[in-house]
């Protein structure tokens, strides 16, 4: 999917490097807390992640964000300025939103972008231009004339990704852009929002699927039940990870078991009997800062012969349960 396409400046520029500033925020809807006092920080430039399973507040937040809900207690800027219906905030927002049911189904994508882009105060001309050029980005150029309502799940999603980019916006809310997009799209799509973001905008971007996030995300929030269980880089998140876990094909095992193993590994590892009790499969969980290499070679010392290695867990996926509190 093509993904390069030139940036227009920000609709408008950041007075500071703080694009996004909650603090405190609660959103309660009747006896339900969706947000409990959640405060975060996104500057320009970068690429947020709001990581949490389903009903974890993130698409609450993004609301709040843009305008959509207002919070029940706390306080959201947006380039410096209390978030309000004003065409200036909306100017300065995009938004994908995780439902498909947003668009015209009987217009062609080309025709919703042109009156979404109308919207955002663009001339007839210069609208179909950029509508055209984004459904390039987004690899719809060949669908820009086929109704909406023939397009899949995430065709649709992609259509929304190129509405949210109309605008130049300053700020970019994605809610789970990538879901069911093929590898191709979804590569497609993170590389477009790494545009965005070297052109000046600030992104948050909410996912469930952490495996993305790698080599992607600046900064990561993640959030369980409204409420804020860590804030920070993705290497911090990391060091949260309760030991990295491999599960290990072994050849020869030393007459010894299990456990006498993993004493002549002295604290090195752990040493358990694989889920379905195969003897040639062990499962290693490293302590912090220890190297696989070392853990092998000193089993191998012991007399055993490792055949295969197969990592369980990344570390950001072990550390991500480890602070929602999920067994390994």
């Amino acid at each position: 999917m093509p993904a390069t396409l030139v940036s227009a400046a920000p609709a408008d520029a950041p007075p500071r490097d703080a694009v996004v500033e909650v603090d405190e925020v609660h959103r309660r809807f009747g006896a339900v807390s969706a947000l409990c006092g959640v405060s975060l920080r996104v500057q320009a430039r970068t690429i947020h992640a709001l990581l949490g399973a389903n009903g974890a507040g993130k698409t609450t937040l993004l609301r709040v964000l843009a305008g959509l809900v207002e919070p029940t207690a706390g306080s959201a800027r947006v380039l410096g300025r209390p978030i309000d219906a004003s065409a200036r905030t909306r100017a300065a927002l995009g938004l994908v939103p995780s439902g498909d049911r947003t668009f015209y189904l009987r217009l062609s994508a080309l025709e919703n972008l042109i009156f979404f882009g109308r919207l955002h105060g663009l001339r007839l001309k210069a609208a179909r231009a950029r509508a055209r050029d984004l459904l390039e980005a987004v690899g719809l150029a060949a669908d820009a004339d086929r109704p909406v309502s023939g397009f899949s799940h995430g065709m649709q999603k992609r259509l929304g990704f190129a509405r949210a980019l109309l605008g130049a916006p300053a700020l970019l809310l994605v809610d789970e852009a990538t879901h069911d997009l093929d590898p191709v799209a979804a590569h497609g799509i993170r590389e477009l929002t790494r545009e965005r973001a070297a052109a000046g905008a600030a992104v948050i971007w909410a996912t469930q699927r952490i495996e993305e996030l790698t080599g992607f995300a600046d900064h990561v929030t993640v959030l369980q039940e409204g409420e804020v269980r860590f804030g920070g880089s993705l290497t911090a998140l990391a060091a949260h990870s309760r030991g990295m876990r491999y599960t290990l094909r072994v050849g020869v095992l030393p007459a010894a078991d299990p456990e006498s193993l993993e004493e002549a590994l002295e604290g090195l590892a752990s040493i358990e009997p694989a889920a379905d009790r195969d003897p040639s499969h062990l499962v290693l969980t490293l302590a912090p800062g220890v190297s696989l290499g070392s853990a092998i070679a000193c089993m191998a010392r012991a007399g055993a012969d490792v055949i295969a290695c197969r990592e369980e867990r990344p570390p950001i996926e072990d550390a991500f349960l480890a602070i929602v509190g999920q067994p390994l």
